[in-house]
């Protein structure tokens, strides 16, 4: 069983931990200043661990994601909202021959949800008077707004319709996580919609994408994981 360390005990960090058993994981080092085994990532304290998974909190990530390549374990990061320094963990991660696999949602759904707002805004660019909005709902603890789920899908619905399309965030209740791209015109509108009905969705992604990523080295994201 490939042995797991958890960086962030958060609502995914115990989501992670309550299914990794089922996924053939044995966790053997939970990392969190605030109630974990270790408060820092350190070789000592991933205990041997094939592969960590990181979800903690945009200020901490950048330093536990270094940490975790530096002791030669593999890393899953979960985390927003610290991407301004995603160059100089790449850049880390290939000099030190790590493997970093950087997603902003782990949902197989979320994953072919992309393809289908593309192929929609592709559809529509051209037809007269549409104009399009993205709206994303999440819980009111989250920290980063917009998602970076939101900020991925608005790049990749953008790239079709030929500029940006504008973000309104949404923070309320314990939602896991909605997002929705909206197509509207004077006597019509299209609603396209992907609900996250409970966090296990994005555990489940993130043990699948920890068990791909060990042995392997480099930089990657969901799209490597799902292509093989």
């Amino acid at each position: 069983m490939p042995r797991l360390a958890i960086i962030g005990l958060g609502k995914m960090g115990r989501a992670i931990e309550q299914l990794a058993p089922e996924r053939g994981f044995t966790v053997v080092s939970r990392i969190d200043p605030k109630g974990g085994e270790a408060g820092t990532v350190t070789k000592e304290t991933l205990k041997g661990a094939d592969v960590a998974v990181e979800f903690s909190t945009p200020g901490s990530a950048p330093a536990n994601i270094i940490a975790a390549v530096e002791a030669g374990c593999p890393v899953v990061v979960g985390t927003t909202g610290w991407y301004d320094k995603q160059p100089e963990i790449e850049n880390a991660t290939l000099e030190k021959r790590g493997a970093v696999l950087i997603a902003p949602n782990f949902s197989i759904g979320v994953a072919a949800f992309g393809e289908i707002v593309k192929a929609a805004a592709r559809t529509l660019k051209s037809a007269p008077g549409f104009d399009a909005h993205i709206v994303e709902t999440h819980h009111t603890a989250k920290k980063d707004a917009p998602s970076g789920t939101a900020a991925s899908l608005e790049k990749q619905a953008a790239s079709e319709w030929g500029k940006s399309i504008p973000i309104t965030s949404v923070r309320i209740g314990s939602v896991p996580g909605t997002h929705e791209l909206i197509f509207d015109a004077p006597y019509e509108q299209i609603r396209i919609e992907h609900v996250a009905r409970d966090r296990r969705v994005f555990a489940d992604g993130a043990l699948l994408a920890a068990k791909w990523v060990i042995g392997k080295h480099g930089v990657f994201t969901m799209k490597d994981v799902l292509s093989g």
